[in-house]
Parts: C-alpha cells; sequence; structure tokens
C-alpha cells in the first residue's frame, strides 16, 4: 500500500440511488493523478460529524457483481450497505482498485496461478506485482471533502486503519466485517491472516481447510 499526498479530488456528480437496503446519494469523484472515477455512497448528514460508520470498499468485478465465493468482497459491500442503512447514516467509499489494485486480467491471471497451487500473496508476487498496491488517498480525500470529522470503520485489516490514519482520518473504532467462510474462499482467508495480518477466525478457518481433506 502506499501514501500519495499530493492526491486531489473533485466531487463531479451526485444523485439519489434507491435501493434495496435505502436510499444512498452516489457521488463520483474526478482526480488529478488519473481517469479512476471513485464513488462514495452517503446516508443522512455526514458533515461534521464524528464516529461516521464508514466502509473502504476496493472494487470486486468477480465478488461484487458475479457473486464470486472466491473471496468475501461481495457480501461484505451488502453488509456495509445494510448496517450504514440500519443505523441512517454514514459513508461506503467505492474504490476502483480491483484485484487489490492489479486490475481485472491480472487478478483472473493471479486466480490461475492460484489454482495451480501459489495463494493470493505468492500469486501477485509471481506476476510482477507488489502483494497490495492500493492507494488509500482517495478515500482520505472524499471523507475530508465530506468534512467527516471521526469514523467508525468497518474493516478486518489493520494496515487500512493505520493508512487513513496516516492520512489524517481519525479512526475511533474498528468494526469487524466478517463474511460467510466456504470451501473456496478458506484457504484465501487463511492467507490474509497468515501473511497480510487480518483479524479473522482463523481457527473457523482452519477447520473448513481441514475438512475438506
Amino acid at each position: 500500500m502506499k501514501i500519495n499526498n499530493r492526491y486531489k479530488i473533485h466531487r463531479a456528480a451526485c444523485a439519489r440511488i434507491p435501493t434495496a437496503e435505502g436510499a444512498f446519494q452516489l457521488c463520483v469523484y474526478e482526480n488529478n493523478q488519473d481517469d479512476k472515477e471513485h464513488l462514495a455512497m452517503i446516508m443522512g448528514d455526514v458533515a461534521e460529524k464524528e464516529n461516521v460508520l464508514v466502509r473502504i470498499h476496493s472494487e470486486c468485478f468477480t465478488g461484487d457483481v458475479l457473486g464470486s465465493r472466491r473471496c468475501d468482497c461481495g457480501e461484505q459491500l451488502r453488509r456495509a450497505m445494510e448496517w450504514i442503512a440500519s443505523e441512517g447514516e454514514g459513508v461506503l467509499i467505492y474504490l476502483r482498485q480491483e484485484g487489490r489494485g492489479i486490475g481485472l486480467k491480472e487478478k483472473l491471471r493471479a486466480y490461475n496461478l492460484q489454482d495451480d497451487g501459489l495463494d493470493t500473496v505468492d500469486a501477485n508476487l509471481a506476476l510482477g506485482h507488489v502483494a497490495d498496491a492500493r492507494d488509500y488517498s482517495p478515500a482520505a480525500a472524499i471523507l475530508k471533502d465530506l468534512e467527516v470529522r471521526s469514523v467508525r470503520l468497518m474493516t478486518n485489516n489493520p494496515d487500512k486503519i493505520h493508512e487513513l490514519q496516516r492520512l489524517g482520518i481519525e479512526v475511533r473504532q474498528r468494526i469487524p466485517i466478517e463474511a460467510t467462510v466456504y470451501p473456496d474462499n478458506a484457504a484465501y482467508l487463511l492467507t490474509k491472516v497468515n501473511r497480510m495480518n487480518h483479524l479473522l477466525n482463523k481457527q473457523l478457518l482452519m477447520q473448513i481447510l481441514i475438512s475438506r481433506i
């Protein structure tokens, strides 16, 4: 992961988006670094608020759109929307950083390497990428644009908290957001625990993997 202190964003357009969970304001943000359009789904009035419920979600076409069980992304996205709606206030930031920043084509190539026996970290490294190429500068810039004073962050990733704090976002609380464990994602999730320090139920993951043997 990296920090870009020269990152600047511009709120290009917003519109009301009714969903099964409730009505959000969807805002598109442009930036001064590339042509990626990052998104913010906002419910309620979050300006100048403390302890705002926030999810920073990296794009995952396979999980978010197709419902793939190779990861936990799609369920985390839906759950974050449900939790924000249940409070009536919060922000879901959708970063266009597919495959931990390597893009969909390279993610699919990494999936093939995982099917051949590599884990999610080694697959990225074998393709010449770093384990995690995401940049949380857009998320911090969006939260500042929305005038959010402090957040309760829905995440299992302590590095995400650390990076946001380095970017000037006060994280008051971490809220776990664990998804269903399937045989198809247990090894992936265990790698996130062992090699990326994610805070997940390691014992459960081990039990599911052992049951497949």
